[in-house]
């Protein structure tokens, strides 16, 4: 039985997430940001998010720790990329290497297509980030291409990563425009 459960967050887990979050941004480049930000400013993100209709989980220990926790958002903001979304996940320090993110991450895969989009789109900061470049393939993403040198962080440049993952029909058929699963562009 696995040491974790996943659920939908909810903005009780924001002080939560800010935490992760912010190890991630001081010590890591899978983020491209330099200084993290405050519980305030995560709660607006979390509700933007989750308002315009996007997946948002953590998982947690049997003693409601949240040790990871995994989103889909907007690829962009551009009506024709409506129908694709981008990933984050972001673990604790004390529970990498236990499968939480490949939990999570799989987890968010199948909400993200059984609400109707098409395409997961991979963003991830620094071509060295090999745990996160695991974490995607074992998914079944696939590599579309590097951006080099593209970020620079803690004195240095970072390239970017892009892989991709298609999710339900995939781009095999049109999608059902009445159903669109998000706000983002209404008709």
């Amino acid at each position: 039985m696995s040491a974790h459960t996943i659920r939908p967050a909810s903005i009780d887990d924001v002080r939560a997430i800010r935490s992760i979050y912010e190890d991630a941004v001081l010590h890591g480049t899978g983020t491209f940001e330099i200084v993290p930000p405050d519980e305030a400013e995560m709660a607006v993100r979390f509700t933007a998010i989750t308002g315009q209709g996007y997946p948002f989980i953590v998982a947690e220990d049997a003693d409601g720790v949240v040790l990871g926790y995994a989103y889909a958002n907007a690829f962009r903001a551009r009506p024709a990329y409506r129908w694709s979304v981008e990933d984050s996940v972001y673990i604790a320090p004390t529970a990498r290497g236990q499968g939480v993110g490949g939990d999570l991450l799989t987890r968010l895969m199948e909400i993200a297509a059984e609400s109707g989009f098409r395409q997961m789109i991979a963003v991830i900061g620094d071509s060295g980030n090999a745990p996160s470049v695991r974490l995607h393939k074992r998914a079944g993403f696939r590599m579309i291409g590097v951006f080099q040198q593209s970020g620079f962080k803690f004195d240095r440049w970072i390239d970017t990563v892009l892989m991709q993952m298609p999710l339900g029909a995939g781009g095999s058929t049109l999608p059902d425009e009445t159903r669109y699963p998000g706000t983002l562009y209404d008709r």
